[in-house]
C-alpha cells in the first residue's frame, strides 16, 4: 500500500485563516502520514507567502501545489492564488481557472469535492474560520463519499460565517476547538 493510499487531510479556512492554521499545523510531527492540502481564500493578482510562513513555522515540508505534481505524504500543499486546486486521484494535484465559486477560486467547495471523488472514506476534511459560505457543499460531498467532517467551533473562529454554514449542510459533522483539531490530527498520524 502506497503512503497516500492511506489517507489525506484537506483544509479550508478564509478570513482569520493564518492564525488558525497555525495553531494545527505548527503542532504535527516530522513524517506525517498524509498529505495535507489547504485552501484559503486569497487576492487573485498578489503572490502567496502562505508555504514560505508555514515553512518555517512547521516540521512538515509545505509547498504551494503546482499543476501535475505528484502527491506525497507529509507535505502541506497550499493552492495557489487564482487557482482552483483539483486531485486526480489520489497521485497528482490539478489546477485549473475556471469561473469562481462563491466569489472565490481557489475555491474550497470545488478542492473538497474533488478531493472527496479521489479519497473516499480516507479523507478528512476541515472548514476553519471563514466570512462566506464556501465549503459548505463540499464538505457535504465528503460525508457522502464516506469521509470525516470536522468544523471549528464558530464561536471561537475570527469570522463565524463559513464554519456556521458547514453545520448548517453537515449537521453530522463534528464541531471542535482549534487544539482539538490539531490534537485530533495529531492523534491520526500514529
Amino acid at each position: 500500500m502506497s503512503d497516500q493510499a492511506k489517507g489525506a487531510v484537506i483544509i479550508g479556512a478564509s478570513a482569520g485563516a493564518l492564525e488558525a492554521l497555525t495553531v494545527i499545523l505548527a503542532s504535527l510531527p516530522p513524517r506525517y502520514p498524509f498529505p495535507i492540502f489547504v485552501i484559503v481564500h486569497l487576492p487573485p493578482k498578489k503572490r502567496s507567502v502562505l508555504a514560505e510562513i508555514f515553512g518555517r513555522k512547521c516540521q512538515l515540508r509545505s509547498i504551494e501545489a503546482e499543476d501535475k505534481e505528484p502527491v506525497e505524504a507529509g507535505v502541506i500543499y497550499f493552492a495557489p492564488p487564482d487557482y482552483h486546486l483539483l486531485l486526480e486521484g489520489r497521485g497528482q494535484i490539478s489546477l485549473s481557472n475556471e469561473e469562481e465559486v462563491l466569489f472565490s477560486r481557489p475555491s474550497i467547495d470545488v478542492a473538497f469535492e474533488s478531493a472527496a471523488d479521489a479519497w473516499g472514506d480516507k479523507l478528512t476534511a476541515i472548514v476553519l474560520t471563514g466570512a462566506n459560505n464556501d465549503g459548505a457543499h463540499g464538505l457535504a460531498a465528503v460525508v457522502r463519499a464516506g469521509g470525516k467532517a470536522i468544523v471549528q467551533e464558530p464561536s471561537g473562529a475570527y469570522a463565524q460565517a463559513m464554519p456556521e454554514a458547514a453545520i448548517r449542510a453537515c449537521p453530522q459533522a463534528q464541531i471542535m476547538t482549534l487544539p482539538d483539531i490539531s490534537t485530533f490530527l495529531q492523534n491520526k498520524s500514529q
